[in-house]
């Protein structure tokens, strides 16, 4: 009997200790969540001046490279596509562009290769496919 006594008064012990700690976590826990609440707000504050400062700086408008805006003349090979009126080559990159999905021109597997058709085998030196890096490099012998 006295085993069994011994056994019993260690589970009694054991179970007001879990009791003591299941009460003692939740006590521990929540100051810390009203700590993080308070400190939350302070920061929230200072990133409204920092983001106001960064904002203030870009009022300055970007200029565009003249180089890209200077107007080309467009040459005959190229004129079907593009028209004859002198454009700067990012204007006749979009019309060429406009073009190719027009004429669905773009190789459906290889998205970045463009499929020549009459017009444009005129423009790529009668290659039937060119990549759209390539595209500009032969494109810009057609203009002067």
């Amino acid at each position: 009997m006295a085993t069994k006594a011994k056994k019993k008064a260690p589970a009694k012990k054991a179970a007001p200790k879990k009791a003591a700690a299941k009460k003692a976590a939740p006590a521990k826990k929540a100051a810390p969540k009203k700590a993080a609440k308070k400190a939350a707000p302070a920061k929230k504050a200072a990133a409204p001046k920092k983001a106001a400062a960064k904002k203030a700086a870009p009022k300055v408008k970007r200029k565009p490279n003249a180089a890209f805006m200077k107007e080309m003349n467009i040459g005959a090979a190229l004129q079907p596509i593009v028209g004859s009126k002198a454009l700067p080559r990012t204007e006749v990159t979009k019309k060429l562009w406009a073009y190719i999905k027009k004429n669905n021109l773009q190789d459906p597997k290889e998205r970045r290769n463009i499929n020549a058709d009459e017009n444009l085998k005129k423009v790529f030196n009668g290659k039937k496919t060119v990549s759209m890096f390539e595209m500009t490099k032969l494109i810009s012998k057609h203009l002067s």
